[in-house]
């Protein structure tokens, strides 16, 4: 396992993304988002990571979800990938924080002209009637931005999730699987194995 090489858990994943980047079919930055309400309960979706460096993972959804409501309210949340063709998982617990503006406005620049009307055009996570309501709103938004920019919405925005405990997880035979967890103590990330 290529864990104990590095002191560094994120220089460690970042090898862990890219090996996958080149195994895996489809979304090698497909992640699990877990989240709670202030009372305690758990609420899981896939998201994509958008951006990893030393401050922690980032990913952007639209700032009224239940994911981004259960943020607010609690700024606790956990990742998972999973990538089967390596056979490898990893799993982050941390605090979140909110993007800066300047940050989001380049990440929501940089996305195909049409997930920005996207964004506009849906109310994520609140009822719908029926897909002609959102086919209706993409048509209006469209519209509405013509051939101009498309801005950010003020509701539109990303998270980082800054973590304290990163752990790996890598599939052996006879289930002798590898497990090491990295814990941020005082500043300083602890490497230590596990029992699978």
């Amino acid at each position: 396992m290529t864990v104990t090489i590095s002191k560094d858990p994120i220089v460690v994943f970042r090898s862990w993304l890219a090996q996958a980047e080149k195994s895996e079919p489809r979304d090698p930055t497909a992640m699990t988002l877990a989240t709670a309400t202030p009372d305690g309960l758990p609420s899981a979706r896939m998201v994509l990571l958008k951006g990893v460096d030393e401050r922690g993972f980032t990913f952007y959804t639209n700032l009224g979800s239940r994911k981004a409501r259960e943020l607010q309210a609690n700024r606790k949340a956990a990742l998972c990938f999973h990538w089967k063709s390596s056979n490898r998982q990893v799993r982050v617990e941390g605090t979140v924080e909110p993007v800066g503006d300047a940050e989001a406005d380049a990440y929501f620049a940089s996305r195909p002209r049409m997930a920005r009307v996207g964004a506009w055009a849906s109310k994520q996570s609140q009822p719908m009637e029926g897909m002609f309501e959102l086919e209706k709103r993409v048509i209006e938004f469209t519209a509405k931005f013509n051939i101009g920019e498309v801005p950010r919405p003020r509701f539109w925005s990303g998270y980082r999730v800054r973590p304290v405990r990163i752990e790996f997880w890598e599939e052996k035979q006879f289930r002798l699987h590898e497990r090491v967890a990295f814990d941020l103590v005082d500043g300083v990330w602890t490497p230590r194995r596990l029992f699978p």
